[in-house]
């Protein structure tokens, strides 16, 4: 995705958000099938799939962006038959399933799901394959200038070195940055143990220093790009982007102490007003050209099979983008912490006032 293209995608994206709730009750009043009222993160479709959908079956997609998956909980939980489809991630999903928020899917509506790789279904959120079609997956790494990094990168350590401080970003994201803490410790990424998220709260307190200008999400792809600093946690995806997009030798890995690896699907919350159409809208986006055009354009992983085999050979050998199973060995899926989330509010609360 090029800046231009991008620009006009956030411009489209804000027309398409201005016309949020025009319609959200009536599911009749706009489209010759009716309206969807579809939530994701911000620059994560190609808007000219909404558009060649909305022209194939006559269905008004309007169109909004969050941009954490506890925002998009909260909004859903306190706006219940507002939306037709959302792009949760795989811990939201198992704690939106225990909370009777998703409705279960009828797959005789999406004959594209045979798109989707059997490694990418029966996982530890949607064990049964009932609320939930993967979108797409990726981990979570480091993105450094290799011109100014000399030393190998392969561990999170280097973002605790205080020969960079002020030349490091992190995820302004609960569960990635304590995730990160409790790796680079040695723990589970999914540790309800106290004396463990306390000592991950501690090292981020003391890393602190080192992070300029703080805790940031979106902003960093802009900031890597213009080489304001010279680390920096990313979402796969987002390091693909980053590096597409700059001049400068920028790479990408995932530390040897293991990482996340997550996943993020379709949904349909309970009490959707058009159900049918976003299981349409979900088959459309499963056709393996639509799901290849849609994941050349967003640049992260892509678990439909039949779109993997007609991207490029330079793509489906990146390694960043399509880690080794030795790599993804390491890495854990988050799960819902329940109760136990309260450990890591807290910790996050002293780590965000320090």
């Amino acid at each position: 995705m090029n800046k231009f293209k991008k620009l006009g995608a956030l411009v489209a994206s804000a027309i398409l958000t201005t016309s949020l709730f025009v319609g959200c009750k009536n599911n009749s009043s706009v489209g010759e099938n009716g309206t969807i009222n579809v939530y994701n993160c911000a620059d994560y479709i190609n808007l000219d799939l909404i558009k060649k959908f909305e022209k194939e079956t006559g269905i008004k997609v309007v169109y909004n962006t969050y941009d954490t998956n506890e925002n998009m909980y909260q909004k859903v939980k306190s706006n219940p038959g507002q939306y037709d489809l959302v792009f949760p991630s795989d811990y939201m999903i198992e704690k939106m399933v225990k909370e009777d928020m998703v409705e279960k899917i009828n797959f005789d509506n999406i004959p594209n799901y045979k798109n989707i790789g059997d490694s990418y279904k029966s996982l530890s959120y949607d064990p049964k394959n009932e609320y939930s079609v993967p979108y797409m997956w990726g981990t979570i790494g480091i993105i450094y200038d290799a011109d100014k990094v000399k030393e190998n990168v392969d561990s999170w350590n280097i973002l605790w070195d205080e020969k960079y401080a002020n030349e490091v970003f992190m995820f302004d994201s609960i569960r990635d940055t304590i995730a990160i803490s409790l790796k680079r410790l040695g723990y589970s990424l999914n540790s309800v143990n106290e004396t463990e998220i306390n000592k991950a709260k501690e090292e981020l307190i003391k890393q602190k220093k080192s992070v300029n200008p703080g805790y940031i999400v979106d902003e960093v792809k802009d900031k890597m790009i213009n080489g304001e600093a010279m680390l920096a946690t990313v979402w796969s995806g987002d390091a693909m982007y980053i590096m597409n997009e700059s001049d400068l030798n920028l790479k990408y890995i995932v530390p040897k102490e293991g990482s996340n690896k997550w996943f993020d699907a379709m949904v349909i919350p309970k009490d959707a007003p058009n159900k049918d159409g976003a299981e349409k809208f979900i088959d459309f986006l499963t056709d393996a050209e639509n799901a290849k055009e849609n994941v050349e354009y967003i640049g992260y992983s892509t678990p439909n099979t039949a779109a993997l085999d007609l991207l490029d050979d330079e793509v489906k050998n990146n390694k960043g983008a399509y880690p080794s199973k030795e790599v993804l060995d390491k890495c854990e899926v988050f799960t819902d912490l329940g109760s136990n989330l309260k450990l890591y509010d807290d910790a996050w609360t002293i780590i965000k006032t320090n």
